[in-house]
């Protein structure tokens, strides 16, 4: 696998942002992404947010594999001081139990004179500017399909006795693991101009063979899953008039794959689970 680097300037800012706001707030609000909660986890929030207690949400919860998901939620709250709910953003309800969750972790705050205070981080595209407009009840962060829109550091009042810091979406130079790295990409969490189309598609491919090979064939009325990832992808392209001649039109068929896998075409897909190499696992626990 060719290793996956980016790391735009404004993301080493952010970096710097969320230490010099940690110690003025009470609750950290970490959006992950459902699918690949530990390859959409920051490692640098670990060290930086040292013992301030965390809302975890896992977004996106509608396309992710619910019985992945529950492993995840069971898995991520064995920590001190976390409590992990999985979310779908556009969901009213789910959102209007945020702040009693924040309030929940940080009991010694709450009223119009120690109001919660509370701080929305995540990677790019996970999910943060939906969350913070549905808190604010107005569109106050960007929303877009590209990953890192947000930019300028704001603060929201929510209510009274809570107030929301939002900071941009922060990343980190490059994966430990090229794995972690594939699957961010997958996701689309990482620009589409950053990232080989091809390769992650059949990275993709490869994943779903071997973990969701009936969603492969029911989406693509495919006979069986072919022995080897590109035959899969060659299967998939025929069915899916995407051939020039005798050639396959790989980037057309990676452009399918991928959008299907991001929309839920393909079903409800976690891309990794709990007891699965773990990106990031030794500068986690250094950073604990």
């Amino acid at each position: 696998m060719a290793k996956i680097n980016w790391f735009p300037g404004h993301m080493a800012k952010a970096r710097r942002q969320i230490s010099e706001i940690i110690p003025k707030i009470d609750v950290v609000i970490e959006v992950l992404d459902a699918r690949i909660p530990y390859s959409s986890m920051n490692p640098i929030l670990t060290k930086v947010r040292r013992d301030k207690p965390v809302l975890r949400l896992l977004s996106k919860a509608d396309l992710a594999d619910p019985a992945v998901t529950d492993k995840w939620q069971h898995h991520l709250e064995q920590e001190k001081n976390i409590i992990v709910v999985p979310m779908v953003m556009s969901d009213k309800k789910q959102l209007a139990a945020i702040p009693g969750y924040c309030r929940q972790l940080a009991p010694h705050r709450g009223g119009l004179a120690k109001p919660v205070r509370s701080v929305v981080v995540g990677i790019p595209n996970v999910g943060k500017s939906t969350l913070i407009n549905g808190l604010a009840g107005k569109k106050i962060a960007r929303v877009g399909d590209e990953p890192a829109v947000t930019r300028n550091q704001q603060r929201i009042q929510i209510a009274q006795d809570f107030t929301l810091m939002d900071t941009p979406g922060i990343m980190w130079p490059s994966p430990e693991s090229e794995l972690g790295g594939y699957r961010l990409a997958a996701s689309g969490a990482i620009r589409d101009t950053a990232v080989e189309y091809e390769d992650i598609a059949l990275f993709a491919v490869d994943y779903l063979s071997q973990r969701y090979p009936e969603s492969l064939i029911k989406r693509y009325k495919l006979k069986d899953i072919p022995a080897t990832s590109m035959e899969c992808m060659e299967a998939i392209a025929r069915q899916r008039a995407c051939v020039k001649g005798r050639d396959v039109d790989w980037h057309k068929v990676s452009e399918i794959v991928l959008k299907d896998l991001r929309s839920g075409a393909l079903g409800r897909i976690s891309l990794e689970e709990p007891d699965q190499e773990v990106p990031y696992r030794d500068l986690l626990e250094e950073n604990s």
